[in-house]
């Protein structure tokens, strides 16, 4: 008889620094750039995080979306106003040492397929600067979105993906990057009827785009950076994805984790269904668009109406919810990982993203409380889900003992 010792393998546990976009204030952040980065790698330090993934982004002075229409606003804690030297990277590096923080990837989260020509060249360039820091850094990912072309239809985004994206991979590929997609479909990015605004949002799509990348020789720099909590706005759960990966020969598609969960309100999809307000929104004033950015928020409407973000730990167990499809699973969440991907687990991040309006707070002293419970949630969860893989799947099964009962299956519930 085999006996298996128990070796429970753990994800790497980070923290999004979008969590709190002006931990070091504006007026000290412009003039030093550098100090942002270094004061949230000691802010994630205290946090019980491990990583960051470190969130960059066009600063206001240059953004096109003002924050004002912004659901979740962006943080550039990567400051990229001015090239990203050597010198700087030695700086930071130097933080991250102090601290015993490592980065995970540096997440750019914009259209990549925007239809304005001059303002997609503008958000490209970005992600080159992006790419670079990776490089000096010694970082060998980047997170992101696609994005969409919001004036064609879906397939002719698939065009331009293969146009203007695919060239963006093959920088990444000579770089030795790789670039991970969130799935969020931004159903708010535009004051349109569209609700699937960033054209990677779900398992059909990531296969028929990493096809594409596949043709052009680029298909190991596409990966998914998966976040439940979009899954459950468009009423999909985890298992069933990871199943239908596994059973289309893709589960080696996704390559990280951002750790956000969505709690759906049952009266909103009662009056407006899964795909969100449709009319009378307050994003369109005297027949067309407004031009307020105030306004452009209300194109969120399409999603704040059913559901809310939940940031990890803060949302009440509710078992009926999770069979329902309408919260996350998290212990299932981190089982499902492990027993359908083709996943390294101790070298797989698990990536606190924290978008709970209620508690999205920017006061440091206040918020901390409540992103270092979210951190020790997370943590607790894997090591749990760890624990139950190792005994069921390699310790028990190593003897050929049964594992007992059934457990949540894919595509039933």
């Amino acid at each position: 008889m085999t006996v298996k010792a128990f070796e429970p393998k753990y994800m790497k546990v980070g923290i999004l620094t979008a969590a709190l976009q002006e931990l070091t204030p504006r007026e000290k952040r412009d003039a030093d750039p550098d100090l942002a980065i270094e004061e949230w790698v000691a802010f994630a330090r205290a946090l019980g995080a491990d990583y960051i993934q470190l969130s960059a982004a066009l600063h206001p002075s240059q953004a096109d979306v003002p924050p004002e229409a912004m659901l979740d606003p962006v943080a550039n804690t990567l400051d990229l106003r001015q090239p990203f030297t050597d010198e700087r990277a030695t700086r930071v590096q130097k933080a991250l040492e102090a601290h015993k923080i490592g980065i995970s990837d540096i997440g750019y989260f914009d259209n990549m397929l925007h239809p304005d020509a001059a303002l997609l060249k503008k958000k490209h360039d970005f992600m080159r600067q992006v790419f670079e820091a990776c490089e000096r850094l010694g970082v060998d990912a980047v997170c992101g979105f696609v994005g969409r072309n919001f004036d064609q239809s879906m397939d002719e985004d698939l065009r331009d993906f293969e146009e203007s994206f695919i060239p963006l991979l093959k920088e990444a590929k000579a770089r030795r990057l790789t670039y991970r997609v969130e799935q969020c479909p931004m159903p708010g990015w535009t004051t349109g009827d569209s609700f699937h605004n960033n054209i990677a949002y779900t398992p059909g799509t990531w296969i028929a785009l990493h096809r594409i990348c596949e043709r052009h020789g680029v298909g190991d720099q596409f990966r998914i950076h998966y976040d439940p909590s979009h899954a459950i706005l468009m009423g999909q759960d985890t298992r069933s994805i990871f199943q239908y990966l596994k059973d289309e020969g893709y589960e080696f598609l996704i390559g990280g984790f951002h750790v956000k969960g969505q709690v759906i309100d049952a009266k909103g999809v009662s009056a407006w269904g899964y795909g969100g307000q449709t009319l009378e929104r307050g994003d369109w004033v005297g027949g067309q668009p407004s031009s307020r950015p105030a306004d452009q928020l209300n194109a969120w409407k399409k999603q704040v109406v059913l559901c809310e973000h939940e940031l990890p730990g803060t949302a009440r167990h509710d078992p009926l919810g999770y069979l329902q499809n309408r919260t996350v699973d998290w212990l299932d969440h981190q089982l499902a990982a492990r027993e359908l991907l083709t996943l390294d687990v101790a070298d797989t991040f698990l990536i606190v993203e924290h978008e709970y309006p209620k508690a999205r707070i920017q006061d440091r002293d206040r918020v901390a409380p409540i992103l270092q419970g979210s951190v020790a949630f997370v943590r607790a969860i894997d090591q749990a889900a760890a624990a139950m893989y190792a005994l069921q799947h390699e310790v028990l099964a190593a003897q050929k003992i049964p594992v007992q009962g059934i457990g949540r299956e894919a595509y039933r519930s």
